[in-house]
C-alpha cells in the first residue's frame, strides 16, 4: 500500500528512506552540468562487512575446538576442575548479561515519548527502519564526562544505553544527527543479531584469541556503522567529532582533514594498535565512513585519498600535505616541523 492510502485507511505511515540515499532521479530534462548517482554500495540499505561471517566462523570453531580441548583433558583425568569451569560457562554469560540489563533498569533513566523524547523518537524510527518486531527499550545513564552507548540483550529483551553526555541539560540532543546516528549504530547492533546470547556464548572462547576476537569485533563494529550511516548519514561528522575530541569540541574537527590521516599515519605501531584492538581506530573508521564504495579497512591502512561527491559515492584526490605541514621557514627561531619518515 502507498503511504497515502495507508493514511486513509487509518494506518501509521512508513518510516520514510534515509533522505538522499535511496531518492529517485529528478524528473524533468536533465541538467548537462550534474547527474544523479546511484548509492554506493554501502550506502543503501544496510550491509555486514564482508569480514564479519567468516571471522564469526573461524571464532566459532575456535570455540568448540575450546571446549572439546577441555572434554578431552577432563575424560583423560589430566584437569578435572575444567569441567566446572566449561559448565559454569553459559549461566556465567545469563548471569552478567541480566545483571547488565537490570543496571540501567534500576539507576537509569528510560526514553519515552515524555522522557528524553528525542532520543525515543530515534530508537524508533532505527527498529521501523531496519524491520525489528519491537522496539528495544532504551535508557540514559550517567556518564559523569565519558562518552559511550552500548547495546545488550537478556532473554527475549534487546536494549540500548546513552550516556547522559550525549544530551544537553533539559533532555535536547546536544548535536541531533551525531545522536541518532550512534543510537542507529547500537539499534544496528540489535538488528544483526550481535547481541544474541546463543551467539555470545558461541563465540566466549574465540573471543578471547588476540588478534582474532578483535578482528571479530571490529567487523561488528564497521557492521553497525553502516546502520548507523543509514539511520543518518549526516551525523557522521558530528559522531565522529564527538569519539574523537569530546561534546564540545567535536564541531571543531575537520572530518575530511581526519580521515586523510588514515592514508598518513604509517608504520607497525600504528598497524599494531588497530589490529588489537576491538574498535577500528577513529582515523580509519572515519574514512570508512566518507567512501561507502568499499568496506572499511579491517588491517592494512586506506591507500587512497578521496573526497565525497554524494550518495556515499568518492573520488580520488591528489594527496594533499600532511595536515600537520607548515611552509618551510614559517615557524618562529628557525625551528623545524617534526620529522616524517
Amino acid at each position: 500500500m502507498t503511504a497515502r492510502a495507508l493514511h486513509a485507511a487509518g494506518l501509521p505511515a512508513p518510516i520514510p528512506n534515509v533522505p538522499g540515499v535511496a531518492d529517485p532521479p529528478p524528473a524533468g530534462p536533465a541538467d548537462p552540468n550534474r547527474r544523479w548517482l546511484r548509492p554506493a554500495h554501502y550506502a543503501a540499505r544496510p550491509r555486514l562487512h564482508p569480514w564479519e561471517i567468516p571471522t564469526l566462523v573461524v571464532v566459532i570453531l575456535a570455540t568448540i575446538l575450546g571446549y572439546g580441548a577441555v572434554i578431552a583433558l577432563v575424560a583423560t583425568g589430566t584437569l578435572d576442575q575444567l569441567l566446572l569451569g566449561t559448565l559454569v560457562f553459559p549461566v556465567l554469560l545469563y548471569v552478567i548479561r541480566g545483571l547488565t540489563y537490570a543496571s540501567p533498569r534500576v539507576n537509569g533513566v528510560q526514553m519515552t515519548p515524555t522522557q528524553f523524547p528525542d532520543g525515543h523518537r530515534m530508537v524508533v524510527e532505527a527498529a521501523a527502519r531496519f524491520g525489528l518486531e519491537y522496539v528495544p527499550d532504551a535508557y540514559v545513564v550517567l556518564g559523569n564526562g565519558a562518552i559511550n552507548a552500548f547495546a545488550s540483550g537478556h532473554g527475549f529483551r534487546r536494549f540500548v544505553v546513552v550516556y547522559s553526555d550525549l544530551f544537553e541539560v533539559g533532555g535536547a540532543a546536544r548535536d541531533p544527527q551525531a545522536l541518532e546516528f550512534i543510537i542507529g549504530h547500537e539499534v544496528g547492533h540489535i538488528a544483526a543479531g550481535h547481541t544474541s546470547y546463543w551467539r555470545q556464548l558461541s563465540t566466549i572462547v574465540g573471543m578471547n584469541i588476540p588478534v582474532l576476537g578483535a578482528a571479530l569485533s571490529r567487523a561488528q563494529e564497521y557492521s553497525a556503522d553502516n546502520y548507523g550511516y543509514y539511520a543518518r548519514p549526516a551525523g557522521v561528522p558530528g559522531a565522529i567529532g564527538v569519539l574523537a575530541a569530546g561534546k564540545y569540541m567535536l564541531s571543531a574537527v575537520d572530518l575530511d582533514q581526519f580521515a586523510d590521516r588514515a592514508t598518513h599515519e604509517r608504520g607497525f605501531f600504528p598497524f599494531l594498535t588497530n589490529a588489537m584492538s576491538s574498535h577500528p581506530v577513529l582515523t580509519w573508521r572515519a574514512a570508512a565512513l566518507r567512501d561507502r564504495s568499499r568496506p572499511g579497512a579491517m588491517l592494512l591502512r586506506p591507500r587512497r585519498i578521496v573526497r565525497g561527491v554524494g550518495s556515499g559515492n568518492v573520488v580520488a584526490v591528489p594527496p594533499p600535505p600532511h595536515p600537520a605541514g607548515v611552509a618551510p621557514g614559517s615557524l618562529p627561531n628557525g625551528i623545524e616541523p617534526p620529522p616524517r619518515f
